[in-house]
């Protein structure tokens, strides 16, 4: 077995692979799991599994791309099947991987690992490289199952070259755990007329202007729902990075009101609880720019030195979104401080356009930027008391650069 190590990924952290290829021993069940099972032991290892009716084994994540994957002797020594749990982080236009002359159930986790990595969907099935079904990339789905009808005389026609045979023959023989059940229906017990065999599809991909709107909105929801804050605050510049942030949230919403009107019941709980509803609450969001105003505030920190084409700016985004948008002027607070080093230096530095040296302006314009920063956190932590929100809490304070 072989573990992701690299990159964003420390697997050998926590688990220690399993080093004997095709070696298979019993494993003795704790009671507590036997009681429920009426098992004492199991077998444990480098084995397949053998129905009636085919042959089907796993793999991990890391092993698909390894050079020596297993699924190339386990596939020569029969196995129709591979299933493949996968979890890859979310990265721009990462393509798809086929693979031909056999059976690949690929299951793709979605969702977060508590930190700063966003894990995309898209569980396929793929059969002789052909891709017959595959879910969502990007979802505030919990749990997304993907199905296929196969005939597995397609995989066996395409294995039938004798080079294949041949090389079969000298393959590594793998332990074979041989289960008494079928996973497929016998020929005169299927309704092909009710559910024929599933026809070959085209992917359809994202451009990558949507793939960093929907991957960044499903973070942001992914964590704002387990962090259990009453939503996010930033401060808007009229510049594009705060704007490119705050449209993430926006998009967030988007996809949080359309999994509303699709059912999801589990989002729809979330996002009252996040909006403070009471308990029992019928409230639904009808429209992004709804659950925006509850969730989402924004302000413009200005100053003697901002422009009011970057004010209103600020005020239009926050408007179109349907956020709780603040004006405020923080010269008092810049000056309050400014004043402090004036009264003990008895001199007061000057920006540079009043004709400050280079060390004068960066010291004020640092004041300016700091200043903002301690006002993001006291307004995120009191607007929502402010607002008369249930049990009032607090808001995440979001950042751009």
């Amino acid at each position: 077995m072989w573990l992701a190590n690299d990159g964003n990924y420390r697997e050998m952290r926590y688990f220690t692979p399993w080093m004997r290829p095709g070696h298979v021993e019993d494993y003795y069940l704790e009671s507590i799991v036997g009681k429920i099972t009426g098992q004492t032991e199991v077998p444990f290892g480098d084995g397949i599994i053998s129905t009636k009716d085919t042959c089907f084994a796993c793999e991990t994540c890391e092993e698909l791309f390894t050079p020596a994957a297993p699924h190339g002797p386990m596939g020569l020594d029969g196995v129709e099947i591979f299933t493949n749990s996968s979890v890859g982080a979310t990265r721009l236009s990462k393509g798809v991987y086929m693979y031909a002359n056999q059976k690949v159930i690929l299951f793709y986790s979605s969702g977060c690992d508590g930190d700063r990595l966003y894990y995309d969907g898209s569980s396929m099935i793929i059969c002789n490289g052909n891709v017959l079904a595959y879910g969502s990339q990007f979802s505030l789905e919990d749990v997304e199952v993907v199905t296929a009808t196969i005939d597995l005389e397609d995989v066996r026609s395409a294995r039938s070259a004798p080079s294949r045979g041949l090389q079969s023959q000298q393959a590594q023989k793998f332990p074979r755990i041989n289960l008494d059940v079928r996973l497929s229906k016998r020929v005169e017990d299927h309704d092909y007329q009710i559910q024929g065999q599933s026809e070959p599809i085209d992917l359809q991909y994202h451009a990558p202007e949507e793939e960093i709107a929907l991957g960044g909105a499903c973070w942001l929801w992914d964590y704002l729902r387990r962090c259990h804050a009453a939503g996010f605050f930033i401060p808007l510049s009229g510049g594009i990075d705060s704007c490119a942030t705050a449209v993430l949230v926006f998009s967030m919403c988007r996809l949080v009101i359309s999994a509303i009107q699709q059912g999801n019941e589990q989002v729809l709980q979330d996002a009252r609880r996040i909006a403070g509803e009471a308990d029992g609450s019928g409230w639904v969001p009808a429209t992004p720019q709804e659950l925006m105003n509850r969730i989402f505030c924004t302000t413009y920190m200005g100053s003697k030195n901002s422009s009011s084409e970057t004010r209103k700016r600020a005020k239009d985004l926050s408007n179109d979104m349907g956020a709780y948008h603040i004006d405020i002027d923080i010269d008092t607070v810049t000056t309050a401080i400014v004043n402090v080093f004036s009264s003990w230096a008895n001199w007061t530095p000057q920006f540079k356009s009043s004709g400050g040296s280079l060390t004068e302006n960066l010291a004020l314009q640092n004041i300016q930027a700091r200043s903002r920063m301690v006002l993001a956190y006291l307004f995120a932590q009191l607007l929502p008391t402010f607002r008369g929100r249930r049990g009032g809490g607090s808001l995440l304070v979001l950042g751009s650069a």
